[in-house]
């Protein structure tokens, strides 16, 4: 078998996919490995036999694809992290990982560890799969062909030692977060926290009003107070339209109120009273209806340059983007992707969906010229040799380049009639490829490595090092962010996922405060914590070289 599966290297790559998903579906205590165990995986399977290994052509080709569409997804929020506020939650970000780096090789070298053990070390503790690319990356480009196979595996296997407690220390954080006392004034939003902010679903009410005034001195009242809202329709008698920026209100007219439940309560109190009636599911004379966003010339622009209500007489009231709903405004940019929820007379709805494109087969092509020449220019500068002190040259690499590239041109958005972001839908998808192959690759190509390094009795202490890197981590972010920042729990939850780079502990977040206020924390920290570890952990390499 094992000589059919050397031969047979396709057959080795999907079989390895195939039993890491199924061991990541796996759940011990609510929390599963995910994606994440497909490096288990090949690891296990690259232990039998150490010829069995997919072609480095494999791993290559799936950290560039993670690395890009990464990029491409984050740029927008890293480059946002430099505002005022999230620049001093990712000041306090940036310290935690460099404290969490050179704890990593003090530990490592404790226990007479090189170097490429306390990059794999740190990036495991600290759960970040492109770090590790980026070291791998790295390790390829620097070191000897004498010693290549063995300094390539030994980032792999420290990782894999330590990443399970990476996990496990996150989760640890979120729970002692929620046994802490909160304050009072700690779950109680800005108003400056909410625009934007994705929920896991929007409703729809009717309000009575009981005072005058025009649609946008009534969002101006809401939003005063913290709460985020779209009005859509007005009833007046037996009149109804949609409301537009110079619409009047009057005592008694009903009105249709968007927004997420938390909100809509509160906001009903500030405007009138809740009415009975159900005005958003009344289509006598406007219409609603879901429709994909697939025509690239409307996208990366604000809305209200699309001009949808001087057009059409129509409202876009929700924007669906992923999982989320999003209330939009007038500066919101729609996405590949997209599901708008649009309200318009009934006899302009197909011009409405020709506007918007309404495919959802063209949401699943993708621009094989952008995506290819932004993949080439991210190639490209990552073979371009950096000078540094002393004579030597630095490379961004396989990692580095396409990683950079992606986080402008996903910033971008567009060049003139060239769009470079890919839908939601097929960024996950080549994202979720792209860490399969990379997982499935060095998992196979450490596999003897990660075994024989157990044998000789090093794993315990690489593990007990990783899970001391993870607590000090963890434990210096919550205590800074709580006694010093003064950080909301709720969003702190979020910012602690964020450092972590992990999924499941955000899900545990939002989880246990029943709120998407984690995601506020989570999105602000994130890009930056990434980008931060990648540059962290081939600093680690180039600053203490390996033996």
């Amino acid at each position: 078998m094992i000589a059919f599966l050397k031969e047979n290297p396709l057959l080795l790559l999907f079989s390895v996919a195939a039993i890491g998903y199924l061991v990541g579906k796996i759940r011990i205590g609510g929390v599963s490995l995910g994606v994440a165990a497909v490096l288990f995986a090949g690891l296990a399977v690259g232990a039998l036999d150490v010829d069995l290994k997919l072609p480095e052509l494999v791993y290559l080709f799936g950290l560039v694809l993670f690395v890009y569409t990464i990029g491409q997804s984050s740029g927008p929020g890293f480059f946002a992290s430099f505002r005022k506020r999230t620049l001093r939650d990712n000041a306090c970000v940036l310290g935690v990982l460099v404290l969490g780096a050179a704890l990593s090789v003090a530990l490592a070298r404790a226990l007479g560890l090189s170097s490429t053990f306390a990059a794999g070390l740190f990036a495991g503790a600290t759960t970040n799969t492109p770090a590790l690319a980026s070291v791998l990356d790295a390790l390829k480009a620097s070191a000897p062909e004498a010693a290549r196979e063995r300094l390539l595996a030994e980032p792999v296997v420290a990782y894999s030692v330590t990443y399970p407690m990476g996990v496990v220390g996150s989760l640890v954080g979120i729970w002692v977060i929620r046994k802490l006392r909160p304050r009072p004034s700690d779950e109680a939003p800005s108003s400056s926290m909410l625009p934007g902010l994705g929920e896991r679903a929007l409703e729809s009410v009717t309000v009575r009003m009981n005072k005058g005034m025009t649609r946008d001195q009534a969002l101006e009242l809401c939003r005063t107070h913290g709460h985020a809202v779209v009005l859509g329709r007005r009833k007046r008698g037996d009149e109804v339209a949609l409301l537009t920026e110079n619409s009047l209100l009057e005592p008694g007219d009903c009105v249709t109120l968007i927004g997420a439940p938390r909100h809509l309560e509160p906001a009903i109190a500030l405007l009138g009273e809740k009415d009975p009636e159900r005005l958003d599911l009344d289509r006598h004379v406007l219409d609603f209806r879901r429709i994909f966003v697939s025509r690239a010339s409307v996208t990366e622009k604000p809305l209200s340059v699309l001009r949808i209500p001087e057009r059409f007489g129509a409202l876009v009231t929700r924007i669906r983007r992923g999982d989320v709903e999003l209330l939009p405004s007038g500066q919101t940019e729609l996405m590949l992707g997209d599901r708008v929820r649009v309200v318009a007379p009934r006899a302009r709805m197909p011009e409405i969906a020709q506007l918007f494109g309404d495919s959802y087969k063209a949401l699943s092509e993708i621009d094989v010229i952008t995506f290819s020449v932004g993949i080439a220019l991210g190639l490209l500068l990552g073979s371009v040799p950096f000078p540094l002190p002393g004579g030597a040259h630095v490379r961004l690499g396989f990692a580095g380049g396409p990683l950079i590239v992606g986080l402008i041109l996903g910033r971008l958005g567009r060049t003139g009639n060239l769009v470079w972001t890919l839908s939601y839908s097929a960024n996950l998808t080549l994202r979720q490829l792209g860490l399969v192959l990379f997982l499935a690759g060095v998992g196979t190509r450490s596999g003897y490595a990660f075994v024989q390094t157990l044998r000789q009795g090093g794993g315990v202490s690489m593990f007990l090092a990783g899970a001391l890197v993870t607590a000090v981590v963890v434990a210096t972010m919550v205590w800074v962010g709580r006694r010093w920042l003064r950080i909301p729990d709720a969003i702190l939850l979020g910012m602690l996922a964020g450092v972590q780079t992990q999924p499941a502990a955000l899900a545990l977040a939002t989880e246990t405060t029943d709120s998407e206020l984690p995601n506020v924390g989570y999105a602000t920290v994130y890009p930056f914590a990434t980008i931060a570890k990648i540059v962290i952990a081939q600093l680690v390499l180039l600053l203490f070289s390996p033996r």
